[in-house]
């Protein structure tokens, strides 16, 4: 189909695939089988088994590589399957750079599944590129970031990581789960391969689990198809199909959970009982500046930390419409301890090294009214207060 838009709201509605061109159906449609039929013996086909191809996650692969401006995308059961599929492009004695305050599955499934196969990785401050910089060595493969990241929403300047991984002949890897690339587009920074927890902005609604991943190169997508098709963590036809559905709308919900966003974060600071905020939509956020030299704006997940006065705890139990709950980027607002439940799997001394403290609280923001999400944590807060 020949494209006749130029804007990114345009192209979550209309862009991917169109799969049935028979009857030129809106929507894609759900093609719910495990293979398909062939009527000589050697014909090349477009389909013959869906773990290796399905019109239905095809139209979705489409779709998330145009937005990502990226030569080809991959979908997987979850976002952690997306970044197993990533590592297992890396062999053993291999090593990876990773963001200090990374996701705690990439973590785990650093240091506990991939280290059985001495694939090595080194926590690193990418905040600070000369620290980058001095922690490449020889065995050094790929550069991974989150920017903002998990769960301290620290800010990484990808260009300047495109441009160290590019001279060291390296991967760029980000993960672009927080900011989606309807708020940020890491290939267009310079890097190489972006990947998503679909579950959270881009499924949008709770409802589903997914993993995305965009490369940047034909010699990545046919090694990246290879490692798909040969491991199988693929996604199902319904759920492709769901995440198509909540990728058209996902403009006008980043909107308002933006809005939303920065308007708790403002109130947020400014309330008695908050020790600090951590989100780049603030001006006094230490990465406000390379965020919005990168991003459209400051995203939608935050962090605060309580002061000595009031009790976590009772915060977490006094939230009547804010949910205590794994996960983030649905229609509802939630909120979670990071330190045991997210980062768990981070060892408490390097919990402690990063600024992942105990007291620690992470929020994704929602579409309900503002007024009652702020009535909520106000009330949450009185409740928290420790009295004598």
């Amino acid at each position: 189909m020949t494209r006749t838009y130029r804007g990114i709201n345009s192209a979550m509605i209309h862009g991917g695939l169109q799969t049935d061109e028979s009857s030129h159906p809106v929507n894609t449609p759900i093609y719910q089988t495990s293979t398909f039929r062939q009527f000589s013996l050697g014909d090349k086909v477009d389909y013959e088994y869906s773990r290796t191809g399905n019109p239905t996650r095809a139209a979705l692969e489409a779709l998330i590589a145009e937005l990502e401006g990226g030569k080809a995308g991959f979908a997987f059961a979850s976002g952690m399957a997306a970044i197993t599929a990533v590592l297992t492009l890396f062999k053993s004695g291999d090593r990876i750079l990773i963001s200090s305050n990374v996701y705690g599955g990439t973590y785990r499934v650093l240091d506990k599944v991939f280290s059985r196969f001495a694939l090595k990785y080194t926590i690193v401050d990418t905040e600070d590129l000369s620290l980058v910089k001095q922690s490449i060595t020889d065995d050094v493969r790929a550069i991974f970031v989150e920017s903002p990241a998990n769960p301290l929403l620290t800010v990484t300047d990808l260009m300047g990581i495109a441009e160290i991984a590019r001279r060291h002949h390296i991967l760029s890897i980000a993960d672009n789960t927080f900011m989606t690339p309807y708020l940020q587009r890491p290939l267009e920074l310079g890097f190489d391969i972006v990947l998503h927890s679909a579950t959270k902005y881009l499924g949008g609604h709770s409802d589903l689990i997914a993993g995305l991943v965009v490369v940047s190169s034909a010699e990545l997508a046919e090694q990246l198809a290879f490692i798909q098709n040969s491991t199988g963590g693929v996604l199902d036809p319904f759920d492709s199909f769901l995440l198509q559905r909540s990728i058209k709308t996902l403009g006008v919900r980043m909107d308002r959970h933006v809005a939303n966003a920065e308007a708790i974060a403002s109130h947020l600071k400014n309330h008695q009982a908050v020790a600090r905020v951590y989100y780049p939509g603030l001006p006094d956020f230490k990465g406000y500046a390379v965020n919005l030299g990168q991003a459209r704006n400051g995203g939608v997940m935050m962090s605060f930390e309580l002061t000595g006065d009031y009790d976590i705890r009772k915060f977490f139990a006094a939230l009547k419409l804010i949910a205590l709950a794994e996960s983030l980027g649905g229609v509802e607002s939630l909120v979670c301890h990071p330190a045991t439940m997210t980062h768990a799997a981070i060892p408490p001394e390097i919990r402690a090294k990063v600024g992942i403290t105990d007291g620690l609280i992470r929020l994704s923001t929602g579409l309900e009214d503002v007024e009652d999400l702020i009535a909520d944590l106000d009330n949450a807060l009185e409740q928290s207060r420790i009295r004598e």
